[in-house]
């Protein structure tokens, strides 16, 4: 049974296509009409009972969240090849990394758009300011998170600054910006991308 992914071209869904590909497994789309407010139906609420996508089924199991989908794949499709060993000392930098992205980048960013008046020591993802310097020591010196080796960590860190970076939320400094145009030339990220845009097309969406 393949890999299947509530999906819209045109949400957080979109991304999950990158990491699909880069574990090289086989997987089908099933786009979710957001338009319409169908991720709160019956059907996708019985599996991810927050009503979002992406929301991954392998077998009788199921996956949500964006960062939670692309390790799980890479630990249970590309182990060593996407995912340091358990007993590897980079899995830390991997895990925090991956971490970082949904858990300080995203409320920061958030924070910092809406003017939330937040006490900084009481908010897990400090303040914009110190986010940008983290982010730009997880990469800088070097190709990738874990040094020369790509894992799938970049996919998720990768994938959450082109986002921002896209929208205008994260300025594109110079180190983000260089690590982006790399992780652009990986045949998987171009694989991901064409697919997504010729959902857009198929759906009458462009």
């Amino acid at each position: 049974m393949s890999i299947r992914l509530y999906y819209h071209p045109y949400s957080r869904a979109a991304g999950t296509l990158w990491p699909l590909e880069e574990a090289g497994v086989p997987y089908e789309l099933e786009v979710v009409d957001i338009m319409k407010g169908k991720q709160k139906g019956p059907e996708l609420v019985a599996r991810n009972p927050m009503g979002k996508i992406p929301t991954l089924v392998d077998g009788d199991l199921v996956v949500t969240e964006g960062a939670a989908i692309a390790l799980y794949l890479a630990d249970r499709y590309a182990p060593a090849r996407l995912a340091p060993a358990l007993d590897d000392p980079k899995r830390g930098t991997y895990l925090r990394w991956s971490f970082f992205a949904p858990g300080v980048i995203e409320p920061a960013v958030m924070a910092h758009m809406s003017k939330w008046e937040v006490r900084e020591v009481s908010a897990g993802w400090g303040n914009y300011a110190s986010m940008i310097a983290a982010a730009e020591s997880a990469i800088s010196d070097k190709l990738y998170v874990l040094g020369d080796e790509f894992s799938m960590a970049d996919v998720v860190l990768g994938g959450t600054l082109r986002f921002m970076m896209e929208f205008k939320q994260i300025e594109a400094v110079p180190v983000f910006q260089a690590y982006i145009d790399r992780l652009n030339e990986r045949p998987a990220y171009q694989r991901a991308n064409a697919r997504n845009m010729a959902m857009r097309r198929e759906l009458g969406l462009q």
